[in-house]
């Protein structure tokens, strides 16, 4: 799977120059959407099947579950997924800005230990860099079941003056949405006795001097 149907799905960022997203599908996606470390790819595949006119660029560095994605695309017969195998911040210093139309963070390593904090995805640099790629009124997802990465998610995300929490009411926030496919992370949690969190925010209109 990973020889025959990963070398046409990879992507591969340019020498120079940034990337044109809406180009790496044939015929070009209406509009593409990103998923930072999908995981099993549960959640991209589903978004797949029901968007075929979205692209969707997965972004993962663990083989397993690179190979767990690649199967579904098989399985559901998916023309409109692509994958990068690699550290997701490179892909998102390539994109150009406002390429993207929805963004997923949806249960990253909460590395919890203070030590390692600065490895976490959700940072001031990183929602830096997907506020310059993701349009205006795009969307950003974000999700956890570790109640301290989600102080911290929230403390960064309603900081950033690109990003409005969309979050009316607890309910909010507490239950998925029904357009956001479940993973096996949320499943794990569940199962644990943990509630995750599940935060939608909109990139504000650019203000044009």
């Amino acid at each position: 799977m990973l020889q025959s149907l990963l070398p046409l799905l990879r992507v591969e960022l340019p020498a120079q120059g940034p990337l044109a997203p809406r180009g790496l599908f044939a015929p070009p996606a209406e509009a593409v959407w990103l998923e930072v470390g999908f995981g099993g790819g549960e959640h991209l595949a589903a978004q797949a099947e029901a968007h075929p006119a979205i692209g969707l660029i997965g972004c993962e560095v663990f083989e397993n579950g690179v190979a767990k994605l690649l199967a579904e695309v098989k399985r559901r017969a998916l023309a409109n997924v692509r994958v990068f195998i690699d550290d997701a911040r490179l892909l998102l210093a390539a994109l150009p800005e406002a390429s993207l139309a929805r963004a997923f963070i949806l249960f990253p390593d909460p590395w919890p230990k203070l030590r390692h904090w600065k490895r976490r995805i959700v940072s001031s640099e990183t929602l830096d860099r997907l506020a310059f790629a993701l349009a205006d009124g795009a969307e950003l997802r974000l999700a956890t079941d570790d109640a301290d990465y989600l102080c911290w998610m929230l403390e960064r995300a309603t900081a950033h003056p690109a990003f409005e929490w969309l979050a009316r009411g607890p309910r909010d926030w507490r239950a998925r949405p029904a357009d956001w496919p479940p993973t096996r992370y949320e499943q794990k949690a569940l199962a644990a006795g943990r509630k995750p969190a599940f935060l939608r925010f909109r990139r504000r209109r650019r203000v044009v001097a």
